[in-house]
């Protein structure tokens, strides 16, 4: 079995076979609509590849659904541990207190 790319990944796959399931369409047909081959919309919707933002546009566009639905509560954790949690923030008043 594939590895799942991120819990992000999947989150967002689950998301597009959710709206896709709600349009009863198939992959083939997502595939055609969205001008993306179905083969990498089913590793998508599996967690194993992330998408583009192009591929998020394409796909969403097809769907008739908002690109945005897709990451919604989708944070930089969902991607995996990272080396800090600073945000900019965070620097701008780190740099202002060094003044």
């Amino acid at each position: 079995m594939p590895k799942i790319h991120s819990d992000a990944a999947l989150k967002i796959g689950s998301r597009v076979r959710e709206a896709r399931h709600r349009l009863g369409i198939s992959l083939e047909d997502l595939g055609e609509l969205s001008e993306i081959s179905w083969t990498s919309i089913g590793k998508i919707e599996r967690g194993v590849s992330s998408p583009t933002a192009e591929t998020l546009v394409r796909i969403a566009t097809a769907l008739e659904v908002d690109p945005g639905s897709f990451l919604s509560g989708v944070t930089a954790d969902d991607y995996g541990r990272r080396m800090h949690q600073l945000t900019a923030r965070d620097l701008i008043r780190a740099r202002s207190e060094q003044s």
